[in-house]
């Protein structure tokens, strides 16, 4: 698997990059595409998929747990979705923690002005 370019310049791949990247074919990535509603590429006037890096990286997702990992379809679905609720988690500790630490500094403001 070949790694995403990092040309900040470049907005979208095609199909056959994409292909290219992940080292599986074109339909294979139809076809995935078809299986996994969060794959969402663009499409150009004429039909052609172009895809951002986050898609790019969507299903270099979905290779790692099917291909890899040896994951069905309806696994590797489920293992996304409860990825993506770990790192909504994940934010609202984060949130949380921020919340928290305003707090402790603006205490820590205020006791040293008593003093």
């Amino acid at each position: 698997m070949l790694p995403v370019k990092d040309d900040p310049l470049k907005r979208y791949y095609s199909m056959g990059e994409v292909s290219e990247i992940l080292g599986v074919s074109k339909s294979l990535i139809r076809f995935w595409e078809s299986e996994f509603d969060h794959i969402k590429p663009h499409k150009n006037s004429k039909g052609d998929r172009r895809f951002t890096a986050e898609n790019v990286e969507q299903l270099r997702m979905v290779y790692h747990l099917v291909k890899e990992r040896g994951f069905t379809l309806a696994g590797a679905r489920h293992e996304i979705k409860e990825q993506r609720d770990r790192l909504r988690q994940k934010i609202q500790v984060l949130d949380k923690m921020k919340e928290i630490r305003g707090f402790l500094k603006e205490l820590a403001g205020s006791t040293e002005e008593e003093e």
